[in-house]
């Protein structure tokens, strides 16, 4: 990926996480890391990474930081490379779908909580919605951060745009029966906004869907 006189060296992990299993991931996700990725400057992995798109909140969240937290810092350090993956933080008596950034040292740089739960699903009913827009940086360059259902909305990627994002990230969990709206919105935010877009989905199946992946800058 290059913007400007820059050029990025950017992975998607397109993974078939095991279902609400955090330790099985975090043995699958490190190893194939280990095996594929070794000079990427970030690594960018689906939306709930260690579990799935889970509506069972009480038993897979945690705080931030957490457990995950300190996975996705460890994996940073050791391959140092950024990291952006997807968890269930708890936070008080809430529950978000969260995405993190954490930079090479293991430190994380931020948060976002997604501002549009996916009612189709029951997300909105399991889950509070995020109040703010995140936008990050990374070798001084402003991305936008965003998750799965969020891709719907385009005033939320026209912020980000007026606010100089050169990159707009969104990690998912979009099922194989509406791929194809999949691949026209991430389209669809590039050119209406005239920034790289980033969309990483998972693959596999889960107990209710079937994942095609589709991942694609």
């Amino acid at each position: 990926m290059t913007t400007g006189e820059d050029i990025l060296s950017i992975a998607l992990l397109q993974l078939d996480p095991i279902w609400e299993d955090k330790a099985a991931n975090r043995e699958k996700i490190f190893s194939l890391i280990e095996s594929r990725f070794r000079q990427e400057q970030m690594i960018i992995m689906p939306e709930m990474t260690l579990t799935g798109f889970s509506m069972s909140p009480q038993k897979i969240s945690e705080p931030i930081p957490g457990e995950s937290t300190r996975f996705f810092a460890e994996l940073a350090v050791n391959f140092q490379t950024h990291v952006i993956a997807g968890l269930v933080e708890q936070h008080g008596k809430l529950f978000y779908n969260t995405s993190l950034h954490i930079d090479a040292n293991g430190k994380l740089v931020n948060r976002y909580r997604k501002i549009h739960p996916f009612s189709f699903s029951g997300e909105d009913k399991k889950y509070a919605s995020g109040a703010l827009p995140v936008l990050t940086e990374f070798a001084n360059i402003k991305i936008g951060l965003s998750i799965c259902y969020d891709l719907r909305f385009p005033e939320l990627y026209r912020m980000y745009a007026r606010k100089k994002a050169e990159i707009l990230i969104n990690i998912a969990n979009w099922p194989t029966p509406r791929v194809n709206h999949w691949r026209l919105l991430l389209q669809a935010r590039a050119i209406e906004n005239q920034c790289f877009m980033v969309g990483v989905n998972r693959c596999g199946k889960d107990p209710k869907n079937n994942y095609p992946g589709s991942s694609a800058v």
